[in-house]
């Protein structure tokens, strides 16, 4: 693995060079600069338009009750191919323009999805369709407590004033 990361690291740049040397004999240095800052905006302006379409589509998902996991895995994928983008080169852009391909992406998504092991946990709060409780409420009361012996009731070392179970206020101390 660290081979493969160090080839990657060398690899890219030494591509990159040479596609440029290449392009900028072919159409001149200063059009191969306007060249690549032109399709790093327009790499932007993708990114941006499909991101929220991913994002539109993961919500949907999640407000239907099944996973996103396809959806989550085409963000990862687009958020690569806006760092391709931003990549000085021609390689890097043609990788992230490739990766901007609904079909290219939703498969490579679905594909990654199936490698990996996804768990859906979900936490609802207020109105919800999902029942926490056998008896199908959904109230969650969430406290503390401690044991109070008779000992303690008459006297306290914090001198916490409390309210003795004879007491006919004291809703703890009433048998019902």
């Amino acid at each position: 693995m660290p081979l493969l990361f160090l080839a990657i690291l060398i690899g890219i740049p030494l591509t990159e060079i040479y596609v440029f040397i290449a392009v900028g004999e072919e159409i001149g240095a200063l059009n191969t600069v306007i060249l690549t800052v032109l399709t790093a905006i327009a790499g932007m302006a993708l990114l941006r338009h499909q991101g929220l379409s991913v994002i539109m589509q993961a919500q949907e998902r999640l407000n239907a009750g099944q996973s996103p996991v396809k959806e989550v895995m085409s963000g990862v994928l687009l958020a690569l191919a806006g760092l391709f983008l931003l990549i000085p080169g021609f390689a890097t852009d043609f990788l992230g323009f490739l990766l901007f391909m609904p079909p290219l992406r939703d498969y490579l998504a679905s594909k990654i999805g199936e490698m990996g092991r996804f768990t859906a946990h979900s936490a609802h709060y207020g109105q919800s369709h999902y029942s926490h409780h056998k008896d199908g409420s959904s109230t969650i009361i969430d406290g503390e407590y401690s044991v109070v012996t008779e000992d303690e009731e008459k006297t306290s070392d914090d001198e916490t004033p409390r309210l003795k179970s004879d007491d006919k206020d004291n809703p703890w101390g009433k048998n019902t």
